[in-house]
């Protein structure tokens, strides 16, 4: 890229473009960009010295040689329109992770659930063994403070983003598919069938060399196998598994497990101090990853003992909420799948206490298509209250608004005790009358639920 000097980059605060922005930066390319609001990654990009606007305008794209967008950016963003106008090129997220990841020796972890966890843990175990991997991961890196690296190594771990069917752009050495799932589907033909047949098309990336990676105990995953035409190795609690999870308890917040090789001869132990099932399998695929390149068993052991997670990934957060022995919780999840992971660990872990949630729907469209599930799931709690759906640039859709959500929820017989729809402006108070001494208090989402987690955690509620 001897010919580009300044990048440009549209909706540069979004978590997975600001990776990126942070890895050009280290290999001192000119960084500007856009975003509608400021936030903690765009703070992080400033001090690099990136030149980052607030909302977007036309002339912020003039002198960029290049111009990488978000997808979530409509196509009449001015600064696309303007650099279509001035015939600067425009390529998205996937295409700029790809041109960067085709100069080493690439992993690439994908799936509906677990991409970031899952990246995170092997980007850490590779740093372990000395390998100074580059890596761009899908949330913060707390070990690093940091959603992307530039390392000298030659492994690039990253996240293939199924979402809008972008990771077809990726073609990596090794690849993981943590799950296949519900999500996302206008994107793949409005059906699973779509969707898996994309995924399938992923593993075809891979040179005839490479390997993939795959959780046998997720349906969707496993149904891939007969047509994969690619070396795979699998993971998960089945006993067909190749990486096999056995024996796997909790010591307070702390997974233990151990983890049955191919050759059914040695076992891996290990503890993380990331709770529940799912995070002892995204903890077995980093694992395999691992052994498979070459990775000696203890740097694994001790990567993985002392990871200290990603943000909003069932984040413990100090919170005035502690002077009442209430343990504050805040994670990212927003598909029913990962909700339900999720309530089950804070059982799992903290059995005796209640579970009080603040849940964010995150967009119209997945509230719509996945309404009985979300119901489902939600009714499990001991408290819940509702927030608005954020949009994420969607129209409102008839039906399937936190309303409807709330009114579905109300006529089941194991509905949450406490019921009840919830603002920004009166979450706190709300959550005060509701809490007790001793519970367990969970905000939870993908949209902007983050600021008013951490709005509670300095006030009080």
């Amino acid at each position: 890229m001897s010919r580009v000097h300044r990048i440009h980059l549209i909706g540069i605060g979004g978590v997975g473009m600001s990776g990126i922005a942070g890895l050009l930066r280290q290999l001192d390319y000119e960084v500007s960009g856009s975003d509608l609001r400021e936030s903690v990654h765009i703070h992080h990009l400033r001090s690099q010295g990136a030149r980052i606007h607030i909302g977007h305008a036309a002339e912020q794209v003039v002198g960029a040689d290049l111009v990488v967008s978000s997808s979530a950016i409509d196509p009449a963003n001015p600064e696309l329109v303007q650099a279509r106008a001035l015939r600067i090129p425009v390529i998205g997220r996937a295409e700029m992770l790809a041109d960067l990841m085709h100069l080493y020796r690439g992993i690439a972890v994908a799936g509906t659930h677990g991409k970031t966890t899952t990246t995170s843990m092997i980007s850490v175990i590779f740093a372990e063994a000395g390998l100074d991997p580059t890596f761009v991961i899908g949330g913060l890196l707390q070990s690093h403070g940091a959603t992307g690296r530039l390392g000298r190594g030659e492994y690039f771990i990253a996240e293939a983003d199924e979402s809008d069917s972008s990771f077809l752009h990726i073609h990596p050495w090794m690849a993981v598919i943590t799950n296949v799932d519900s999500d996302h589907l206008e994107h793949h033909g409005g059906d699973l069938r779509g969707l898996r047949e994309n995924f399938l098309r992923f593993t075809h990336n891979l040179p005839f060399y490479g390997l993939l990676v795959l959780c046998s105990d997720d349906a969707g995953a496993a149904s891939l196998l007969g047509d994969i035409a690619r070396p795979v190795r699998t993971y998960g609690f089945a006993e067909d598994s190749d990486y096999r999870i056995v024996d796997f308890s909790h010591s307070g917040p702390v997974g233990v497990m151990s983890i049955e090789c191919p050759d059914r001869r040695s076992r891996v132990e290990v503890r993380i101090p990331t709770p529940g099932a799912h995070n002892a399998r995204n903890a077995a695929a980093a694992v395999a990853v691992a052994l498979e390149a070459g990775i000696e068993v203890g740097h694994i052991q001790s990567a993985l003992a002392g990871f200290r997670g990603v943000r909003r990934r069932l984040q413990v957060i100090k919170s005035r909420l502690e002077e009442r022995d209430i343990v504050h919780l805040d994670d990212y999840g927003h598909h029913p799948t990962e909700l339900a992971a999720v309530f089950q660990t804070v059982r799992d872990v903290w059995p005796e206490r209640r579970l009080v949630a603040v849940f964010q729907p995150h967009r119209y469209s997945r509230t719509q298509s996945l309404f009985g599930r979300f119901v489902e799931v939600l009714g499990s709690l001991d408290a819940l209250l509702l927030l608005d759906v954020y949009p994420a640039g969607e129209r409102p859709i008839a039906g399937a608004g936190s309303p409807e959500l709330l009114k579905a929820l109300q006529v089941r017989p194991d509905a949450p005790e406490v019921l009840q729809l919830s603002s920004r402006q009166g979450l706190a108070a709300d959550l005060g009358a509701v809490l007790r001494d001793g519970d367990v208090m969970l905000t939870i989402g993908a949209g902007d639920i983050e600021v008013l987690s951490h709005r509670i955690a300095v006030d009080g509620a």
